[in-house]
């Protein structure tokens, strides 16, 4: 009984990472979607669910998911050197002050709420480990959780991407605005999407990652000079 008793710990370990209860902040920003809205890109269900597919598709699952399975294999192999370049290349890679002030307050968040919790804090070397990059990324923060708790990669990158896909939605809602029921529609049919996105982003070499999305670079710039809004990116 020991395998299946630490295989639903496990779960419920992701599931709490997943959880959009999880105190990190993630609920403010739109990642430029509320741009897109003002702007009459995102104007609908349909409109909606194809601005949050592109980004998932050319971005999130294309260089973060990847660069987030880089960096459990790190961290479980005790690699703190490949930790923080990866952890860096990831800083680097957000493309305005918005995205990058994102993931610094969502990392900060995220190993704040780790050292409260004792599943973590009582962990030996861990908590020193994390607390020795000087700006944790929240791929960084998160992700070391993962490895830490040996949660599977592949459980580990979907259930991340379907935490980013779930605030988007939220925040589509929101500033659309659209029905719960659209919500879900959206959700469910880029759900659909994630195993395929997962077993490329876990086969994807280093060098082929790629967060080349410039229509969401420009949203997010124009985003920081928006004059009504509910979101900070």
């Amino acid at each position: 009984m020991a395998e299946p008793a630490a295989a639903r710990l496990a779960l419920a370990r992701l599931l709490q990472l997943a959880s959009p209860a999880l105190p990190v902040g993630a609920y403010t920003y739109s990642q430029g979607l509320e741009w897109a809205v003002e702007a009459g890109q995102v104007h609908d269900e349909a409109s909606a669910g194809a601005w949050i597919g592109s980004v998932l598709e050319h971005s999130v699952a294309s260089f973060e998911a990847p660069c987030l399975a880089r960096l459990m294999a790190a961290w479980t192999a005790g690699d703190d050197a490949q930790v923080a370049r990866l952890n860096e290349r990831f800083l680097a890679s957000r493309e305005t002050a918005e995205l990058r002030a994102e993931t610094a307050q969502m990392g900060y968040s995220c190993a704040r709420l780790l050292a409260d919790l004792p599943a973590w804090a009582t962990l030996p070397g861990w908590p020193e480990r994390l607390s020795r990059l000087a700006e944790a990324s929240f791929p960084a923060a998160w992700g070391a959780a993962a490895a830490a708790w040996q949660l599977p990669p592949d459980a580990a990158l979907t259930a991340y991407l379907w935490a980013w896909l779930e605030n988007q939605v939220m925040a589509a809602i929101k500033a659309v605005p659209l029905g719960q029921g659209a919500g879900q529609r959206i959700a469910a049919e880029l759900a659909g999407r994630l195993p395929q996105l997962v077993d490329a982003a876990l086969a994807l070499d280093e060098s082929a990652c790629s967060n080349y999305a410039p229509g969401l670079a420009l949203a997010s710039c124009r985003h920081e000079t928006q004059y009504s809004r509910l979101f900070r990116s």
